[in-house]
């Protein structure tokens, strides 16, 4: 029979090895001098320890993770994706609902617990074993329907109208199966989702032609829950230099001036700079001003890829100096441009792979682009297949440290490093930037307001009739 010494003993022992990593404080009773009591607070203790290190879901995983054949992958990855949230950078779906439901999602034609065609829905999400999205709220660059070119940036547009909707129908489609998601706008509710149960939903916008022009505009869809904004999509806008432009054999002339005041009002709200749609030079020269990590939420390596939206390799070692991170896309016609057609996981792994190689496995993620692309490589078809992807990475020898990094801590630590980016330069007292974009049309009504000083008439803005 076990001595009060040897329980306790075997108690300490689990204590001091690998079941727990948690501190267990337990509260002691006046021992009696009855030999039987003692005995049986021993065991109680040896019960309670046994069954924290086997109910606990991180510690037991822990445990288990020692005995799994290197070599079996698959084991491998349900266990890295059940321990570490996967957050994929950039998902279309609220794009989608847009474009074929209007928005209305309450009504039977919208089957996203029972399934849909698209890359996207509840099944699909679980198979993958997502732990957190970024949805895109993205709206296309506005065409002259005449010329089918750019409207001019000082022309008026529905965009931000649209934007706002594109906002709302996330935050409406979360609500909605909120047994599955939970919405988030910071990276702490980030990891509490996770542990949850829930997959994490995060809010990005996909353009910066999308804010109207106005950093006020700017700091209003902070308020709404944005957590990123793409600098550029596929146009110029008044804060640089998009890729495409550059692509269609135009100048490369990086950021406005006032998109370096973008810049600085991004750092200082603690909005992810997302460098996905730009230029080369405007990738360089937001390196250069930020304070704070950039991420490029769905892009892919230059160095395999010749497609101007990709980051080349001088910009991949400095957004590991700023500590951001570069988020895989999976899109066929810019992983292989040569021939689409023929784009499998392997093109995807093998841009993460050298991702890593340059940056380091710090700065590398995943940032699919599901829903916003018709194909997607072979292997890839829908957000069921992240688990192929992570094993892939784990025969071509990734370690399930870099794994974990690659599926989610990378994202969460460059969010975390924002933020407290923005903390520090609000602390000191930094207002809001004023600053206004100089080809800006003012107008005011016809009305004639009071004066606020004497030397005002004349230098009003003036009303729609011309009037000073």
């Amino acid at each position: 029979m076990a001595t009060i010494d040897s329980v306790n003993n075997a108690a300490s022992d689990i204590l001091g090895g690998s079941a727990t990593n948690q501190a267990v404080v337990l509260s002691r009773p006046v021992l009696t001098s009855t030999p039987r009591r003692g005995w049986l607070w021993g065991l109680g203790v040896l019960g309670v320890l046994f069954a924290s290190a086997i109910f606990n879901p991180f510690t037991g995983t822990q445990e288990t993770a020692i005995d799994i054949d290197p070599t079996d992958y698959a084991t491998r990855t349900k266990h890295v994706l059940s321990t570490t949230p996967l957050i994929d950078g950039h998902n279309d779906l609220p794009y989608l609902i847009r474009s074929e439901l209007k928005h209305q999602i309450y009504n039977d034609k919208f089957t996203f617990n029972t399934g849909l065609l698209s890359n996207t829905d509840r099944k699909k999400l679980r198979d993958g074993m997502v732990g957190g999205q970024f949805w895109s709220a993205y709206i296309h660059c506005p065409k002259d329907s005449a010329t089918k070119k750019d409207v001019p940036l000082e022309d008026p547009t529905w965009t931000l109208r649209d934007t706002l909707e594109q906002i709302d129908i996330t935050k409406r489609f979360v609500d909605e199966f909120s047994d599955l998601f939970q919405y988030c706008t910071n990276s702490t509710c980030a990891r509490e989702a996770f542990s949850n149960g829930k997959i994490g939903s995060f809010i990005g916008i996909e353009g910066g032609h999308q804010i109207g022009n106005s950093l006020a505009s700017l700091r209003q869809l902070y308020d709404l829950g944005a957590r990123y904004i793409t600098t550029t999509h596929n146009c110029d806008n008044v804060f640089g230099t998009a890729a495409s432009t550059v692509t269609a054999g135009g100048e490369d002339k990086g950021l406005t001036p006032f998109g370096e005041e973008y810049v600085d009002e991004m750092n200082r709200l603690g909005m992810m700079i997302d460098l996905s749609h730009v230029s080369h030079e405007t990738m360089r020269d937001t390196l250069r001003l930020s304070k704070s990590p950039v991420i490029f939420s769905h892009t892919g390596a230059y160095a395999l890829s010749k497609v101007l939206r990709f980051a080349p390799d001088d910009v991949l070692r400095k957004t590991a100096e700023k500590g951001g991170v570069v988020m895989i896309t999976f899109i066929n016609r810019f992983l292989r441009p040569d021939d689409p057609d023929a784009a499998t996981i392997h093109d995807v792994v093998d841009h993460i792979w050298h991702v890593a190689q340059v940056a380091g496995w710090d700065h590398v993620g995943v940032g699919s682009d599901f829903d916003g692309t018709p194909v997607t490589p072979r292997g890839l078809e829908d957000v069921s297949k992240y688990p192929r992807l992570i094993e892939l990475l784990m025969e071509r020898g990734a370690t399930d440290d870099q794994i974990r990094k690659f599926a989610g801590e990378n994202i969460l630590r460059a969010w975390s490093e924002v933020e407290k980016v923005s903390e520090a330069i609000q602390s000191a007292g930094k207002k809001p930037n004023e600053a206004l974009w100089d080809g800006r049309t003012w107008v005011r009504s016809e009305m004639s307001p009071p004066i606020m000083f004497r030397d005002s008439i004349g230098k009003r803005i003036p009303s729609y009739l011309g009037d000073p």
